[in-house]
């Protein structure tokens, strides 16, 4: 059960899109430049959510060339459900420009993107009329209608609001009628501190519309409220009639001007009517009486034993997973990575991570480097990651910022290891205006079990705050050079017993090597 207050979907899994079928609720969310793409859930009661699948989970839906950039790829869905099908609509930047797919089934298997190249703009809408036909909105804001199985346009695009004159970014639409009049839902103020969200009302669904007298419905710019840059949202009418929305926040930590490092959560607050115009209550409130939800396909933390012939949904990877290059098979038992880039730099790295969700947690693999090289990483983008790396008998942390790239404490070992990471926040106070979100603490396991901490690293580093852009931090398993393998990942949320055990022990001196960025 969800804490009051907390995200209903923890860590990197912005931009959420949900829609109702009888008593069941669907959400998806962006995945940028992570394959496979657009994470796809399941919950009863709009709190407990289990992810069911990714819904562009093969290359023929979704290419991500090297040349994506990081923070792009896969921007902003939207999930509906009509005429008995589920209709997916996202974009693909810059280089696969808008798709749609349908489903039958949320779960899987999704069908064949349809293209539409009339379609031009991020965060496209899917809303259906009375009499069939559909209309699409975008960023900007501007709207068209379209034939969604054939992917054309039915009309040229027109512009139909704007939101608060002189407001940044005006995106992330969402059209829904509700009791005979026409309800368009955006974001606005950019996705930083400024973010909120906007309601205009009209007639019909191409407007003209009247925007609400409050905008914004949610904004928690200005404020010191725990969650902030809270905005693109979607409504979702519940069975026993209550509203609800679903909107992206983040929970920065540490001192001025704060660092969001877990990426843009899923959050959840009420909805009331006045006036015919919706009232966004408390976030964080959650239905007085949820359903139970079913057990959820893998628990948020434990043990991947790899013991499968295919990855659990919850993993991703960077712009592609080869399956020459990602195996359960090769070596049963184990992950095999073979390494297609020669760092955690390069676009084309072969990764497997999962998304961190918890502002505190301990990973722990082991991995056998064989003849090869890789590690346990902790992964913003390209230009900004750390690092515990084995190969070659040596261990080793490996830190990145920017254009500078360090290597840190070197020290002999032998055979598998086991690699570790933690991540310790600097919780709500702080002892200075500069005070870190958090700490990483990375090394390894020595045979005993103790942990040697190679680095203690600034966590600010990794941060959408310093980085830019729009994702959230991916702990997981690399490749470097040849092939490595991995018995087991272990992923655990620390608690204050944990923490009273780490001591302020000093680092050990370690031989500073500053290699080429």
């Amino acid at each position: 059960m969800a804490i009051p207050g907390d995200p209903v979907i923890a860590g990197f899994h912005p931009d959420p899109s949900v829609c109702r079928v009888g008593d069941d609720y669907y959400l998806a969310c962006s995945s940028f430049e992570y394959f496979p793409g657009v994470p796809i859930f399941h919950s009863r009661d709009l709190v407990n959510w289990t992810q069911l699948g990714n819904v562009l989970d093969r290359t023929s839906q979704l290419v991500l060339p090297p040349g994506t950039p990081s923070s792009g790829g896969v921007y902003a869905p939207t999930l509906r459900h009509h005429d008995g099908r589920f209709w997916l609509i996202t974009s693909n930047v810059p280089h696969g420009g808008t798709l749609l797919v349908t489903a039958e089934d949320p779960a899987g298997r999704w069908s064949e993107p349809v293209h539409l190249p009339d379609v031009l703009g991020i965060d496209p809408d899917l809303a259906w009329d009375d009499d069939g036909t559909c209309w699409c909105t975008v960023a900007g804001i501007d709207q068209l209608r379209i034939d969604p199985v054939r992917g054309t346009a039915l009309s040229a695009p027109k512009r139909i609001w704007s939101g608060t004159p002189g407001a940044q970014a005006p995106e992330a639409p969402h059209l829904y009628q509700v009791d005979g009049t026409w309800y368009l839902l955006i974001a606005e103020g950019g996705t930083e501190r400024g973010h909120g969200i906007s309601v205009a009302r009209a007639p019909a669904p191409d407007g003209p519309f009247e925007p609400c007298p409050a905008n914004p419905i949610l904004s928690h710019r200005s404020t010191d409220h725990p969650t902030q840059n809270t905005g693109h949202g979607d409504l979702v009418r519940a069975a026993d009639g209550s509203w609800w929305l679903v909107f992206l926040g983040v929970r920065a930590r540490g001192g001025t001007p704060g660092w969001h490092v877990l990426g843009r959560e899923t959050f959840l607050a009420p909805v009331t009517w006045s006036d015919g115009w919706p009232v966004v209550g408390p976030v964080g409130t959650v239905p007085s009486t949820p359903a139970p939800s079913p057990a959820p396909v893998g628990a948020a933390q434990g043990r991947d034993d790899f013991d499968t012939t295919e990855l659990h949904p919850r993993w991703i990877s960077v712009r592609a997973r080869p399956p020459e290059d990602v195996s359960l098979i090769e070596r049963p038992g184990w992950l095999t990575l073979r390494a297609r880039g020669g760092s955690l730099d390069e676009p084309t790295v072969t990764f497997v991570g999962r998304r961190q969700e918890q502002h505190d947690v301990r990973v722990r693999a082991l991995v056998d480097p064989g003849v090869g090289r890789g590690g346990l990483a902790v992964r913003l983008d390209e230009a900004h990651h750390y690092a515990v790396e084995l190969g070659g008998g040596e261990v080793w942390v490996r830190a990145r910022i920017g254009p500078l790239c360090q290597r840190i404490g070197s020290r002999p070992v032998t055979g598998p290891v086991v690699l570790r990471v933690e991540t310790w926040s600097s919780g709500p106070g702080m002892d200075h205006p500069r005070q870190e979100p958090d700490v990483v603490r990375l090394g390894y396991e020595a045979p005993d079990g103790e942990f040697v901490v190679l680095a203690e690293l600034d966590g600010r580093y990794l941060s959408t705050e310093v980085a830019g852009g729009f994702t959230g931090r991916v702990i997981g398993c690399y490749a470097t050079a040849d092939a490595i393998g991995v018995d087991w990942y272990d992923y655990r949320v620390l608690g204050s017993l944990d923490r009273a055990e780490v001591v302020d022990d000093d680092l050990v001196d370690a031989c500073t090597e500053v290699v080429d960025a």
